[in-house]
């Protein structure tokens, strides 16, 4: 399959969503609002629910599936207050030992004058920081685009994990294309040379494992979760750290 083939799949509204993993793994999910400072940024998710009975944080970018859903959602770029809201909920899971979640779905964070007004820079590199710093054991999954800073922000975790049918990059094909070439309709081309499937990202060492997507992949990706979060927990805090640490530092 040529890789624009894929950043087309990647970006079917169809795709598995934050809100049917976390009805999949989850019971009693309470989603908290807003990042105590401007706003309620509703292309994030996030809130702590019971996996198994135990506590779990889930922070993921929601798109919509219809024009009035991605309205409201920003079609899943989210802004300053987003970040800081993700932000909020990590310093909680870490104070109460909770895991963390982050799953990703975006073209990249909110680029508005607004956005950039209100601090959309700042928000990205403290949550870089602050996942780099979490001791709870953590996991990201990139479900369709994962787009430049807005997805590497909920992506500093332990294990790094892409849909077959996702892409990861610094940007769009097409914003590629046109910096390059000044002409958008190569996005194909830009696709074939950006490294951006999950195939190639796992060759580099980029992301730590490709997930199938087949029929039953709701109930394979719960269980993967549960069962990566027990390994997890079972490594001492200072060798996940370490183990991270080494992870990111390569790049």
């Amino acid at each position: 399959m040529q890789a624009y083939q894929i950043v087309q799949r990647a970006r079917d509204v169809h795709r598995i969503s934050t809100q049917e993993i976390i009805q999949a793994l989850c019971s009693n999910f309470i989603e908290c609002h807003g990042d105590r400072i401007m706003a309620d940024d509703k292309a994030i998710i996030g809130g702590v629910g019971l996996m198994d009975n135990q506590p779990i944080t889930i922070i993921g970018i929601q798109k919509g599936k219809t024009l009035k859903e991605n309205l409201k959602r920003n079609f899943g770029s989210a802004g300053p207050a987003g970040y800081r809201k993700a932000q909020r909920l990590m310093k909680q899971a870490e104070k109460f030992r909770r895991p963390i979640l982050t799953l990703i779905n975006t073209a990249g964070a909110s680029c508005t004058p607004k956005s950039e007004e209100n601090g959309i820079g700042e928000a990205i590199a403290s949550s870089l920081l602050l996942m780099s710093e979490l001791t709870v054991p953590t996991i990201a999954i990139i479900l369709g685009e994962g787009g430049s800073g807005g997805a590497i922000a909920l992506a500093v975790a332990d294990r790094v994990w892409m849909l077959e049918n996702s892409i990861y990059a610094i940007l769009s094909p097409e914003g590629f294309a046109s910096i390059l070439w000044k002409d958008a309709k190569l996005a194909f081309k830009a696709a074939d040379i950006m490294k951006l499937t999950a195939r190639e990202l796992l060759e580099l060492s980029v992301i730590d494992e490709v997930i199938e997507e087949k029929d039953t992949l709701l109930a394979d990706l719960t269980n993967k979760i549960k069962s990566t979060f027990r390994e997890l927990t079972a490594i001492p805090v200072e060798e996940r750290m370490e183990q991270k640490y080494q992870k990111f530092r390569k790049f």
